[in-house]
């Protein structure tokens, strides 16, 4: 694999083969990282961390695969940084390029992080961004791979709303690596029909199918993997809280869900989640519209099928593997 000087913004940038390289490269760090193996093979490097949406898991995770591998990292919070307010976001990538040797971006729009690549010079990663969540992906893989020991021919459900970067994202690596990828939600929930159609491509050479339904007993009947993510998004405005619960309720992950798919099938939820009311946001949303479980409810979350926290550690190795491969380690 020779990821070197290439940004990671969006999976259809990558082929298959070098979608696996990574998940490999990343194994390979979490079981140095297990017994104790130092890696800290890209000492005086240093990279910018821009953050317009706060995280834990990802800030967390670039932080410490960084120092893992000798790096040195500046974080940039909403706060921070001057990016298309007083500074252009070209202006600002070309700023950046000259101090650091990668740029990762946390926020808004994809052609943010498209723009900062375009004019940086050094390698970006897109930490997340409305339309994409490349990152994300390959912990899931990952996730999956130690589960059940492969990928190809796995049937993932992803349940809510799938117009956006989780949705798309998980579409993608599924139709790329021969996965059999179902969106089941309300049809205006469904992923666009451009990409969809792009995927199907994918998936007419990988041996993946892609199916969008509106039934929850067909759409997770059977499926190994079901996946659900937070049903509003941070920045989205209050009002749209109501809709979402009123559309989307009927594809809560409950244990009825989980006993359709069957005994083999885990969860998976990119977290936050609302599975409780022990959050201020879940506690305000849950007293103003009467609920106290959200996407998922608490059994299912805190059930053996969950592998929810396996999935947000596994973020750090695959973080590190992706800093890695494109500042030119691992290959």
């Amino acid at each position: 694999m020779n990821l070197k000087g290439r940004s990671f913004l969006t999976l259809k940038d990558f082929t298959p083969e070098e979608i696996i390289d990574l998940i490999d490269l990343a194994a390979a760090y979490k079981e140095k990282k297990k017994k104790g193996i130092l890696h800290d093979t890209l000492r005086g490097k240093n990279i910018a961390l821009i953050f317009e949406k706060t995280s834990t898991r990802t800030r967390c995770s670039f932080e410490v695969a960084a120092h893992d591998l000798g790096i040195g990292t500046t974080y940039l919070d909403p706060s921070g940084s001057q990016i298309g307010r007083k500074e252009s976001i070209a202006d600002t990538a070309r700023v950046l390029g000259r101090m650091y040797e990668g740029i990762e971006y946390r926020g808004f729009e994809q052609s943010i992080v498209e723009e900062l690549a375009k004019y940086a010079g050094v390698p970006v990663w897109n930490g997340l961004t409305n339309e994409y969540h490349p990152t994300q992906m390959l912990a899931d893989m990952l996730t999956i791979r130690e589960h059940f020991g492969y990928l190809k021919g796995i049937k993932l459900t992803y349940m809510g709303d799938a117009r956006y970067n989780m949705g798309n994202s998980l579409m993608i690596v599924c139709a790329k690596l021969g996965m059999h990828f179902t969106a089941c939600t309300a049809k205006e929930y469904f992923p666009n029909d451009t990409l969809v159609a792009q995927c199907e491509k994918y998936a007419e050479v990988s041996g993946a199918t892609i199916t969008l339904t509106e039934d929850v007993d067909a759409g997770t009947k059977g499926a190994d993997v079901i996946y659900t993510d937070v049903w509003v998004s941070m920045g989205e405005p209050e009002g749209v809280w109501e809709e979402r619960i009123r559309k989307l309720s009927p594809y809560k992950v409950t244990r009825e869900v989980m006993d359709n798919a069957g005994k083999q099938s885990v969860f998976l939820h990119c977290l936050p989640a609302f599975h409780d009311l022990k959050t201020k946001i879940g506690k305000e949303q849950g007293e103003k519209y009467g609920f106290a479980e959200l996407e998922v409810t608490d059994e299912v979350f805190e059930s053996e099928q969950s592998l929810v926290f396996d999935e947000a550690e596994n973020r750090m190795h695959t973080i590190k593997a992706v800093i890695a491969a494109t500042l030119g380690e691992g290959e």
